[in-house]
């Protein structure tokens, strides 16, 4: 594609050199750098992208676009190199990408979620649905991303432009009529959907989460709302009226407004009318679905999955069977059932409000069960929310294990004391620190009474664990099916 043609729109202040150049590849990793690429060199969290111009222009890149000003000694422009100056360098990769991957959003109905909590479940669950209803579809996810039924490993809640966009380029060459993607308030504010044409934005709540980026709550709800802010009058936008700022999101949208309730009017509605481990009868705008998953929050994902294929043209009727088929995310409320009426749960809650949701499910789901809950927080991250777990924890169970999560470079110890602080001095009674958590899913199974519910919150689909800056292997459905094995039974 021709320079000038990937450019347009990207916040060009000026150009060095010709535009009418062939290009190959467009990149912002100057490790990926071929002949004949365009380098955008982006200004990250971390080091300034215009450190590696001059590693790019050895590689042979043909042109380069960065941001314009700052003290930065940018190399001077050698003969036969265009430079290209923005203000702004993440918002012109995105726009760049898009360009160059020929507005492949457009080809596709693409539908995006945000929120603290679901994301996940709801974009892995409409993919699921809308594949069984005959349709080739593509999911972009914190667990995994899909063309059609191709497996591709993610990196990030939401990927970077350019890879978003080669995704999506892909969907359209393997004949996807949708794709599912999870948008996080940091993929926001980073600018990495930025060009994307959204058919349908969904919201499904916002809790105390990433604080650590976003320094305040205000500054986390003013990225989740732009994501609504930014869509198309042709667009839908599905949001959660529970949640106290579901009305927020909807402000400045030129899309059409739908809402759904599990609690009161809305054009959308949900109630619980049973559920135990094995599922939950919902009636939703009047018709009853039984659904295997289970607990309230289970019910607001199921709603707007259906408010969403509702907004896409799909029938009613064939959502609702649809729906009773469909089986949870991996790793949300996944059990494993072993000796002595024990019964593991992994689950990736790893927030006060998640974990909340789950321990109050598991509660409502055998009430008559003891309830262990076993949880950690991760290093070099928001610090605020981990007395708040605890808090959770001492609420709703009946005995805690509070471990290791991805530590990072972070002490473990000193994570496990921020937690502490959130205890009473009932709820330190009842609690047991052990560092390892290996060790510490052994001791609560071991421990725990016959036919307890033994919640493992936080790992989830994960895995691995980072300790340090090292990526272990760390598999908790493994772990626990060990133990189990190896020692349970001998109790």
């Amino acid at each position: 594609m021709i320079l000038s043609e990937i450019i347009k729109n990207c916040g060009v202040l000026r150009t060095d050199g010709s535009d009418n150049l062939e290009i190959g590849i467009v990149t912002n990793d100057s490790r990926k750098v071929v002949p004949g690429s365009l380098f955008v060199a982006v200004n990250g969290c971390g080091r300034d992208g215009r450190e590696y111009i001059a590693s790019a222009i050895e590689k042979g890149a043909a042109a380069v676009m960065f941001e314009d000003g700052g003290e930065f000694p940018v190399p001077v422009r050698p003969e036969g190199v265009t430079y290209i100056f923005v203000e702004d360098s993440r918002r012109a990769v995105a726009i760049a990408a898009d360009n160059f991957y020929r507005h492949p959003s457009g080809k596709l109905k693409l539908v995006g979620i945000t929120g603290t909590n679901g994301k996940t479940t709801t974009v892995t669950l409409l993919y699921r649905l809308f594949r069984s209803l005959g349709y080739e579809c593509g999911l972009l996810s914190t667990i995994a991303n899909y063309v059609g039924s191709e497996r591709l490993e993610t990196a990030n809640t939401t990927s970077d432009p350019l890879t978003i966009n080669s995704l999506l380029s892909r969907m359209v060459e393997k004949g996807c009529e949708y794709c599912f993607m999870e948008v996080s308030s940091i993929g926001v504010e980073q600018e990495r959907v930025t060009g994307l044409e959204f058919k349908v934005g969904i919201f499904s709540n916002l809790t105390h989460d990433h604080l650590d980026y976003h320094g305040t709550f205000a500054e986390y709800l003013r990225c989740k709302k732009l994501f609504f802010d930014r869509l198309g009058k042709d667009a839908t936008a599905i949001t959660n009226i529970d949640d106290k700022h579901g009305d927020v999101m909807l402000q400045n949208t030129a899309a059409s407004k739908v809402t759904y309730s599990c609690r009161g009017i809305a054009d959308h509605s949900c109630r619980i009318l049973e559920q135990s481990f094995e599922g939950m009868l919902l009636r939703i705008d009047g018709s009853e679905v039984w659904t295997r998953l289970i607990g309230t929050h289970n019910a607001y994902n199921l709603l707007a999955i259906y408010c969403a294929a509702i907004a896409l043209g799909a029938s009613k009727d064939e959502v609702l069977v649809a729906l009773s088929s469909l089986e949870s995310a991996p790793g949300r409320l996944e059990t494993i059932h072993g000796p002595r009426g024990l019964c593991a749960v992994i689950d990736y809650a790893h927030t006060p409000d998640a974990m909340e949701n789950v321990l109050k499910t598991l509660r409502d789901v055998a009430p008559d069960h003891n309830l262990v809950c076993l949880f950690g927080c991760g290093g070099d991250r928001d610090r605020t929310k981990r007395p708040e777990m605890a808090a959770v924890a001492e609420k709703w169970a009946d005995r805690i294990f509070v471990t290791s999560d991805n530590s990072r470079t972070e002490k473990t110890a000193d994570i496990l004391e921020d937690i502490r602080k959130g205890f009473s001095p009932a709820g330190l009674a009842k609690a047991v620190f052990i560092e390892d958590r290996k060790e510490a899913i052994r001791a609560a199974l071991m421990l725990s009474p016959d036919g307890s519910t033994v919640l493992l919150a936080g790992k989830g689909h994960e895995t691995y664990q980072i300790i340090g800056t090292e990526k272990r292997h760390f598999d908790e459905k493994e772990i626990v099916k060990e133990i189990f094995a190896q020692c349970c039974t001998t109790l």
